[in-house]
């Protein structure tokens, strides 16, 4: 279904009832990164429900509310909980949470996610900035009718994950007690995770790493014109580089065991941009 402009104001001006300032960055949480959240100051939450024509969250590990506050001296906008393709929303759809952002005067973001490493020289537990990305589905969130609004028909991707953000995070993560590296996300659809085969053929291609969100919410706010910062924490090697089979419960546990320098890793970000 496509809506008008005054469709996804209505979310927006719901929101800023809520509130007295202008999030300036806006962030996504993905699976079982959450904690992040528990550190925003002087917070408002917002249920998903609550906000007029948004959408609603399923992934079983994620809150489901929109939280804004102060985090590490920023006035932010995070959503705990983001939305999938494979929980049965369409492409476009899914630009909803971008576009919210857009209406509310957000001039960053940083996306986040749980990710399969695909490439061998990675392990769990390592971060990755996303440079570019790898999108074969052959969908957008920008298809249908245009909304200038949001940005032109037509639009540059060729810099969407923000070389100047990534050149910030690459220098906080010096004594952060992980492992950065940059590299290109392979979009997958999901629910199942990818075969062995769709693994090395996503490596022939230039895939580090390969996961089931974030390449929709980059690519509108690449049309909306805000600058992003893709962070990819890898929670398991990808189908067919070990010998045993992928499990959500090694995705979680992963997360949790580096959590904490995480948290702290995008707090200090957060402080540089």
């Amino acid at each position: 279904m496509q809506h008008d402009f005054a469709y996804y104001k209505k979310s927006a001006d719901y929101v800023k009832s809520k509130i007295d300032f202008i999030p300036e960055i806006g962030i996504i949480l993905g699976t079982a990164l959450g904690k992040l959240a528990d550190d925003i100051e002087n917070k408002v939450e917002i249920p998903y429900p609550d906000i007029p024509n948004f959408l609603v969250s399923t992934a079983p590990t994620h809150a489901g509310k929109l939280i804004l506050g102060t985090l590490a001296g920023k006035r932010v906008v995070c959503m705990s909980g983001r939305f999938h393709y494979y929980e049965g929303y369409s492409f476009e759809e899914l630009a909803m949470p971008v576009r919210l952002f857009k209406n509310l005067g957000v001039q960053k973001i940083i996306l986040t996610n749980a990710a399969g490493a695909v490439n061998t020289g990675y392990k769990p537990g390592d971060v990755m900035l996303i440079a570019d990305h790898l999108n074969l589905v052959g969908a957008s969130p920008t298809r249908g009718t245009n909304l200038p609004e949001f940005g032109k028909r037509f639009f540059d991707i060729s810099d969407m994950y923000s070389r100047a953000l990534r050149q910030i995070a690459l220098g906080c993560a010096k004594d952060s007690g992980l492992t950065v590296h940059e590299g290109v996300y392979m979009f997958f659809t999901g629910p199942h995770f990818e075969s062995p085969a769709e693994i090395r053929a996503a490596r022939i291609l230039g895939a580090d790493a390969v996961g089931m969100s974030t390449v929709t919410e980059g690519l509108t706010a690449a049309q909306c014109g805000i600058p992003v910062l893709g962070i990819s924490l890898m929670t398991n090697m990808a189908a067919g580089i070990l010998n045993k089979p992928v499990g959500g419960g090694e995705v979680e546990e992963t997360a949790e065991s580096v959590s904490d320098r995480f948290v702290q890793y995008v707090k200090k970000i957060l402080t540089e941009i």
